[in-house]
């Protein structure tokens, strides 16, 4: 085919997206890699050479591993796209399904086959991530039974959720229209914000097991903190993270009435009561400033956005040629669209998303102060040392690459922020 203008604008935004990214990678790791032999003096009172030697270790792994997801990642794209993978798959999938099963099946079929490809792809390198630098580094507790039970119930969730959504969005870009992508967005919406609500009760716990908090002491603390922070939760839960990882971590689910507060069983254990009060207090703070509210509105802006544009290229031949796919047709084209649109967006998202990054860390800023104004904030600077040191977060981030990716500020920055830690 003609290496035409759009099709050289694609190939440019892969090439882009993909040194940007390693640019910045290999940033990361030649900073940390700098700073290794050294604790920053800020932190050499409470952490310990070892620790953070491991935690350069552990970061240096995860830019490996990264480095060579982002190099597959092209590749795959360009098979996709350029080189003509999407074209065989569709031709493959639309001859053998269509004229037997119609043009709804043959569209699920490609999404799915899609879908199955990729996951095969990419699970070396999820196993290289799991049972390699997980492991190694002491973190991973999942079994490998365990690992393809998770995988097994996922695809059956996939199925089960993802076809009916995806055969809505397709019907809806069959019968609606020109304005069919504002429709899809009002359902793309509505599935969103009902799972939100449906998550913690039906679908999490398929995966983990969630527990009443049966530390009495501690429920009575984390109560009362929420009482003066007026918000109220459905219950209070303890997640068997420590099945699959040993980090730690502590979260709200659902919306409305159906918020609950889920401890992972490894924060609890590394935590005292006073620092788990100001974890939750930091969480809390994101709720009493409409954080969670104003990141579910981005979403659906930015989603309805997207639709917008996926609606206009969608009717144009020329956005499935540059992208090396030639359109169908005797069938509908709207299923190629999606996948197409999807494999594109993230490629600008490479460029839009330290915007995101800066929004993020000023939130994280905001609730850490809260936490300070309804709880003990040296307990708070105590937790997040804690975490980091378990967690095995570097201390010596680069910046560039903090700036541009980190959706929590560093250590250094955000402690500095907090009163010393008691001890510190």
């Amino acid at each position: 085919m003609p290496f035409e203008t759009p099709t050289l604008l694609f190939a440019l935004a892969l090439l882009g997206s993909l040194a940007l990214r390693l640019w910045l990678v290999t940033r990361q790791m030649r900073h940390v890699a700098a700073h290794r032999g050294t604790v920053p003096p800020a932190f050499a009172a409470r952490v310990s050479l070892a620790a953070h030697q491991r935690a350069a270790d552990y970061t240096l792994a995860k830019g490996r591993h990264a480095i060579v997801a982002l190099a597959l990642g092209s590749v795959v794209m360009l098979a996709w796209t350029l080189l003509g993978g999407l074209e065989a798959l569709n031709t493959l999938v639309r001859d053998a399904v269509l004229p037997h099963w119609g043009a709804m099946a043959y569209q699920l079929a490609l999404l799915s086959a899609f879908t199955l490809i990729g996951t095969l792809v990419d699970l070396p390198l999820e196993l290289w991530s799991t049972f390699g630098i997980e492991q190694r580094h002491g973190f991973n507790r999942i079994t490998p039974a365990l690992f393809v039970a998770d995988m097994a119930k996922s695809a059956l969730l996939g199925a089960a959720i993802g076809l009916p959504l995806a055969a809505l969005i397709l019907w809806i870009m069959a019968h609606s229209g020109g304005l069919w992508w504002l429709w899809a967005w009002g359902a793309w919406a509505v599935f969103n914000l009902v799972l939100m609500v449906v998550y913690p009760i039906w679908i999490a716990p398929w995966f983990n097991r969630f527990e009443p908090l049966a530390d009495a002491a501690l429920a009575d603390r984390v109560r009362a903190l929420m009482q003066r922070c007026g918000f109220s939760a459905k219950g209070l839960f303890v997640m068997d993270g420590s099945r699959r990882s040993a980090h730690g971590n502590a979260y709200f689910a659902g919306l409305g009435a159906a918020k609950r507060v889920v401890f992972y069983d490894t924060l609890l254990a590394k935590l005292e009561p006073l620092e788990v009060e100001a974890v939750l207090a930091h969480e809390l703070g994101h709720f009493r400033h409409r954080h969670v509210l104003q990141r579910i509105v981005l979403m659906l802006g930015l989603s309805l956005v997207a639709l917008g544009i996926l609606g206009w290229l969608a009717s144009r031949a020329g956005f499935y040629s540059a992208l090396g796919v030639q359109p169908n047709l005797g069938a509908p084209n709207d299923a190629l669209a999606l996948l197409l649109f999807g494999m594109v967006v993230p490629l600008v998202g490479s460029f839009v998303s330290p915007l995101l990054a800066q929004l993020s860390r000023r939130h994280e800023f905001q609730a850490d102060a809260y936490a300070c104004a309804q709880a003990d904030g040296r307990a708070l600077a105590s937790a997040l040392l804690k975490l980091h040191e378990d967690n095995a977060a570097t201390l010596t981030p680069d910046p560039v690459y903090a700036r541009f990716t980190y959706s929590h500020p560093p250590a250094a920055q955000r402690l500095a922020a907090l009163p010393a830690p008691a001890g510190g």
